[in-house]
């Protein structure tokens, strides 16, 4: 049964499925075939694993994302941050790093921190004289940050799939987040060297502190969130809530951007990227219920558990696998599925779920920067108007430096969980 259910499975992905009906049909043909389980608790098991409280904060996130985006936010987050690294050697370049890393604080998506920051810096960089290549690469290798930096999406997905805390995914993020951010930077300037690219405005105290003002309100949400949520005044969930309604009152009232026709654009569009998202989770709970009927991942950690194999091996597996996956699979998908299968894996090689959530999420986000379905890449390579292929070669060392921040992650938990002890 299992082989008939993987095969099933990959058979319809490379018939082009979508990945929910996918999911839904090869677990339904597999029950079928096994009488494992009643048909009949197909619908039920779907609506339980939607009514989740803490699955809420997904949509609510993705929607204070959309407001973010079209809210002007953006622009005063990169005003800001050319303030602060601007004058360095590639300094439109650091800007655009820097700044997704903020809207990544706000957003929780990758695909709108790259559309957001990319749509203004893109053009920027351009008309300043850099390759256009390199413009879009930089952008879409930053926008990456969106799903490592909390609040992220993919954390409240890993969190509900693998049953951990979502304030602790955020916290153990931090780190990470601002380590992938700082290493993206170093490789932006040795190229800004090779390139002789010239340095165009000098650091001004000034600029810095009238820009902060402008932006202080939108430096202030994620400040105001994840403060909120580590200091327990309110839960995730209910932080997102918070989120949403801090970006419409800034967006409307004070930024002045947000009209009737952006709003009603932002909530459907939101409510496209939620339908497909929440179809995707109802199948894959269904598919991971079998597999725990079938103790399928059970067995899986136990054969591995008496192989006796180091804890570097077993990790080394699963994160080649996990990078072939992200280049075929969007994030959050692989999440939904691989989790119940390789949670019992790690937790048998003694490595701590949150850890290894970490490690995954940024592995997966590799994926984003990878042609056939690099969301980061398309969008990057549409913003800046240029085809995808030709992105690929300047994509490569920061792809490089991502694999590489993987292993230190790995390598170092202190990083990661080392920082979520102290907070306890």
């Amino acid at each position: 049964m299992t082989i008939l259910l993987f095969g099933l499975l990959v058979i319809l992905f490379f018939m082009n499925v979508p990945i929910a009906i996918a999911l839904g049909l090869s677990t339904v043909v597999v029950v079928i075939v096994s009488g494992t389980l009643e048909l009949s608790t197909l619908p039920h098991r779907m609506f339980t694993t939607l009514d989740s409280f803490p699955l809420m904060a997904a949509p609510f996130f993705i929607l204070a994302g959309k407001i973010m985006e079209h809210g002007g936010i953006s622009e005063k987050i990169i005003n800001f941050a050319s303030s602060l690294v601007g004058h360095m050697r590639g300094g439109l370049a650091h800007v655009s790093i820097v700044a997704c890393m903020f809207f990544a604080a706000l957003s929780g998506s990758a695909v709108a921190t790259t559309a957001a920051v990319g749509g203004i810096l893109i053009p920027a960089m351009v008309k300043a004289g850099y390759n256009r290549e390199f413009a879009a690469s930089v952008q879409a290798a930053g926008g990456t940050t969106g799903v490592i930096i909390p609040p992220s999406v993919p954390m409240v997905m890993f969190a509900v799939t693998a049953g951990v805390s979502v304030s602790d995914l955020f916290i153990a993020g931090i780190v990470p987040g601002i380590l992938v951010g700082l290493s993206l930077m170093v490789w932006t300037y040795i190229y800004s060297v090779r390139k002789d690219v010239k340095i165009t405005s000098k650091l001004s105290w000034s600029k810095v502190k009238t820009s902060f003002l402008e932006s202080i309100l939108a430096i202030l949400m994620p400040i105001i969130i994840l403060g909120g949520i580590y200091g327990g005044i309110f839960t995730p969930t209910e932080a997102s809530v918070v989120a949403v309604v801090y970006g419409l009152v800034i967006g409307k009232f004070v930024y002045k951007k947000i009209t009737f026709s952006i709003l009603k654009k932002i909530l459907l569009d939101t409510i496209t990227v939620v339908s497909a998202l929440s179809l995707i989770i109802a199948s894959a709970s269904f598919f991971g219920f079998y597999l725990t009927i079938a103790r399928i991942p059970h067995e899986l950690g136990l054969w591995i558990s008496q192989m006796e194999l180091p804890t570097l091996v077993i990790m080394g597996v699963i994160i080649i696998l996990l990078l072939i996956v992200g280049m075929f699979m969007d994030e959050i998908s692989a999440i939904i599925i691989l989790t119940p299968i390789l949670l019992p894996v790690v937790v048998a090689a003694g490595i701590d779920p949150v850890h290894f959530g970490l490690v995954m999420i940024i592995n997966l986000a590799i994926g984003l920067l990878t042609p056939p379905v690099g969301l980061s890449l398309f969008v990057a390579a549409k913003v800046g108007n240029v085809n995808h292929e030709k992105l690929l070669k300047p994509l490569l060392p920061f792809i490089i430096i991502l694999v590489i921040d993987v292993i230190i992650l790995f390598l170092l938990p202190q990083l990661s969980i080392g920082i979520v002890d102290l907070t306890k």
